[in-house]
């Protein structure tokens, strides 16, 4: 692994796009170099490569196969300190009071029935030192075996790391899968786990809409029952959704669905985009979005596309990282619990920088 960083260290030297990577529960890293700075963006649905989307989709940025490097090597996990973060809720204050107000102000609009859910977020913003891009990537991946690590690079996208295990779908021919998540605690392996009614009725939110709205391009949808997925020190509520295309729809019919989910914006979505493009107060940039394979698997050559939303992820500008969390906002949500779970969220992160 150390000569494929050394690779990546030489794109980013030479600001040249590269996407260091490591799949779910996978023993090996991908690393995809691409051989000039052009910004390549999807089209068409047809292309075949690594792509990139913000939140709000604009222009889709591709490491295209035709254009790249690629390099597999045996993923090396390395031991990783599982210290707490001694601030637990030490956070600005302002930035507290001020997503407190938020949350409050989205409680009263769902009230006043303009949205059922709207999902808020925040950046926060912490100096790194002695820092090394290629040992986080590797502490990420080695503390969320079953995450989708990654490192994204490009001079017009900026420098992006994250680990998560929200699959936006995976597409192999004309069957799918995906899944709705949301609903988060923390983890306790001595504790059993027990959900509220916010939780319980945010998850099934998310799921009836996916539901309804694949059932217009698919057949022979399945829906498991809602189960507990840990992603590191958290625990969310998960469903599995598998269907099969009808045989007119296209992959760019079920991404219109898929992104953005309630799980990321909210319900109605046009409500609630509205509103986090109105009150959140900062661009989310490539936040909640997605990225992965698109019509190709790197490593067994296939046509598959397998595409991860970008939650638990940070931006690196300088020494400085900047931490993306949110939460889903419903009826029952309580301000304070919102922000505490923001401030768990950002541990999953905080833990590997220090």
């Amino acid at each position: 692994m150390s000569d494929m960083f050394q690779k990546c260290r030489d794109q980013h030297n030479h600001k040249l796009p590269f996407v260091l990577y490591r799949k779910p529960n996978a023993n090996k890293v991908i690393a995809l170099l691409q051989e000039d700075d052009t910004v390549n963006t999807m089209s068409n649905n047809e292309e075949r490569g690594f792509v990139f989307a913000p939140f709000i989709e604009t222009k889709i940025i591709v490491i295209p196969e035709d254009k790249c490097k690629v390099i597999i090597t045996p993923f090396e996990p390395v031991d990783v300190n599982s210290n707490e973060i001694a601030e637990i809720d030490g956070e600005n204050p302002f930035e507290k009071k001020k997503h407190i107000e938020l949350v409050e102000k989205a409680i009263e609009s769902i009230k006043n029935g303009e949205f059922s859910k709207v999902v808020l977020s925040r950046k926060e913003t912490v100096a790194l030192s002695d820092f090394d891009l290629f040992d986080i990537f590797q502490k990420l991946a080695s503390t969320y075996p079953s995450a989708f690590a990654y490192c994204f690079y490009h001079p017009k996208a900026g420098l992006w790391l994250g680990a998560f295990s929200e699959q936006l779908v995976f597409v192999q021919g004309m069957n799918f899968r995906t899944m709705a998540v949301a609903g988060t605690q923390l983890y306790n392996d001595a504790a059993t786990i027990l959900w509220g009614a916010k939780e319980v009725d945010e998850q099934q939110l998310v799921t009836d809409f996916l539901v309804s709205n694949l059932n217009e391009i698919s057949t022979e949808i399945s829906v498991s029952k809602p189960y507990a997925l840990r992603a590191g020190n958290l625990i969310h509520l998960k469903t599995d959704i598998e269907g099969k295309f009808r045989e007119e729809m296209q992959l760019k019919d079920l991404l219109s669905i898929l992104h953005p989910t309630p799980a990321v914006c909210g319900f109605p979505k046009d409500a609630a985009m509205d509103f986090i493009i109105k009150n959140e107060g900062y661009e989310r940039s490539f936040y909640a979005g997605f990225l992965g394979e698109f019509n190709f698997d790197f490593d067994t050559k296939d046509k598959v596309t397998d595409l991860y939303v970008n939650l638990r992820c940070m931006e690196i500008e300088e020494n400085n990282a900047h931490i993306y969390v949110g939460g889903g906002i419903t009826i029952d949500s309580n301000a304070e619990n919102e922000w505490l779970e923001t401030v768990n969220k950002s541990h999953t992160i905080k833990k590997i920088l220090y």
